[in-house]
């Protein structure tokens, strides 16, 4: 039984490493670097795997790279669908400065897609999630490659009418999302970062009052049934049309903020998939994240650290 169907248009080799400190000029010399399948998609399915779900990726890969990704995922427990590019699968490499702390990425585009690629793999995304039965629930998440149209994501919940789609992009295609909505093209839930809220919003978030009013104007503009905006180190909320919630996490070490907001999907999704309600589901999201701070490099969370954590999560509906 599969819980979560994954959908990963733009994966990466993850590599990570540490250098004694970061500095323009000279040779940098970095630890063994660790290696890790990534894009969105693939850590949400990662980490909700990590909790104990059933989760099928279809990921695009291409090349040596795309190779490399598939193999490291053969003992994730993620069972992974490959929709073959002739590109190559990008890389990404996070530095983190020994010295100081700060950590430093870096993340190429992606291969080029041709323009019937998009359309061929809605077609093979229409035959997954009709094995996978009525309500299935789905998960866009990560960057659009170059020559993925920025109306995707749109396109994704018009051609799957019968699945519960989840939104998690960025840059033009989630602008687009965001300002051109369209009938019948409306995702179930909606989530973007701080940044990519205020930005859109046009005006600043400082309180979660404030994004919780952001959050309740898209969802009566019909950009989304459900939008969860993350604040960072004071958790996420979530708005429906006459819902407000706030989840914010204990205090935790912070080792790397890297995958916080995949292991927060990854943890949110799958507490929807299995019929948990949205207070639950934005309890376990959020536990995820502060767990995956914790870990280094591009690490998602640890199942122990995310029960730990969600017990002392503080969940709010009088904002």
């Amino acid at each position: 039984m599969i819980d979560l169907l994954t959908i990963t248009l733009n994966p990466s080799l993850d590599l990570s490493a540490d250098s004694g400190a970061v500095v323009p000029g000279p040779k940098l010399r970095l630890a063994e670097p660790v290696a890790e399948a990534g894009g969105g998609g693939i850590n949400v399915a990662r980490a909700a795997v990590i909790l104990g779900g059933h989760v099928r990726a279809v990921a695009a890969l291409g090349g040596l790279t795309g190779e490399r990704v598939a193999g490291l995922l053969e003992d994730s427990g993620v069972a992974v669908a490959v929709f073959h590019l002739d590109g190559e699968t990008r890389q990404s490499l996070v530095v983190t400065d020994r010295t100081s702390g700060a950590q430093y990425r870096f993340v190429m585009p992606g291969p080029q897609w041709t323009g019937e690629q998009p359309a061929e793999l809605l077609l093979r995304l229409t035959d997954d999630v009709r094995r996978m039965g009525p309500g299935a629930l789905v998960v866009l998440s990560g960057s659009q490659p170059p020559g993925v149209p920025d109306s995707f994501p749109t396109d994704l919940v018009q051609t799957l009418p019968q699945a519960r789609v989840i939104v998690d992009t960025s840059g033009p295609a989630l602008t687009r999302l965001v300002q051109h909505p369209v009938a019948g093209g409306m995702p179930a839930v909606l989530r973007m970062d701080h940044k990519e809220s205020e930005d859109l919003a046009g005006r600043l978030l400082p309180q979660a009052r404030d994004s919780l009013d952001f959050a309740q104007e898209l969802v009566a503009r019909g950009v989304a049934g459900v939008v969860v905006l993350a604040l960072g180190a004071e958790g996420s909320v979530l708005a429906t049309a006459t819902e407000r919630l706030h989840c914010a996490p204990p205090r935790v070490p912070v080792v790397s903020k890297t995958g916080a907001g995949d292991s927060f999907m990854g943890g949110f999704t799958l507490a929807l998939a299995r019929g948990d309600p949205w207070p639950e589901a934005l309890r376990l999201g959020t536990a995820a994240a502060a767990a995956a701070v914790m870990t280094p490099g591009s690490a998602l969370c640890r199942a122990e650290d995310v029960m730990r954590l969600r017990k002392t999560c503080q969940l709010r509906a009088d904002l």
